[in-house]
């Protein structure tokens, strides 16, 4: 077995990062821009990372002007060193777009340093299911950004 930063290292891929208190400090990032967004929005946050449901965030909307309420959304936050080519979603996170339709976000940060930019919106991001067997599915980034709204157009 060799480990896929030391193989990604020896490609000449900068963007691997094999630094856990890095990857950490990407993902930390991530996860409060996109909090940050949905407060911005109004609505009321609850991280449910550490859950393993298939997303990160989920963000309930304020009760409409009608009385009427809204669905949940359903965040799942990927944070990306900038300059990253690709973006790795797990087949559970893909099943929970399929099943959660409307409510279902992926949401992708791009941090350089203590900058940010994003988050980035995705809407139905994935076209199909992974196949049997299949743990995860690298997608590119560019692809990915192409179909990207800001938070406040994802409504």
């Amino acid at each position: 077995m060799i480990p896929s930063g030391l193989l990604a290292q020896r490609r000449g891929d900068s963007t691997f990062c094999a630094d856990a208190d890095a990857r950490s400090r990407i993902e930390w990032a991530a996860m409060h821009a996109v909090i940050a967004a949905e407060q911005a929005l109004g609505h009321t946050i609850k991280d449910v990372s550490a859950e393993k449901c298939g997303w990160d965030v989920t963000a309930r909307p304020p009760v409409s002007a009608d009385g009427s309420i809204r669905d949940d959304r359903h965040i799942e936050v990927k944070g990306r060193v900038k300059g990253s080519t690709t973006v790795t979603v797990t087949k559970n996170e893909i099943f929970s777009s399929f099943n959660q339709g409307e409510k279902f976000i992926l949401a992708i940060v791009l941090v350089d340093g203590e900058e940010v930019d994003g988050p980035h919106y995705i809407k139905h991001p994935f076209k199909t299911e992974p196949e049997f067997g299949v743990a995860s599915v690298n997608y590119d980034l560019q692809e990915l950004l192409a179909r990207a709204v800001k938070p406040g157009e994802s409504l």
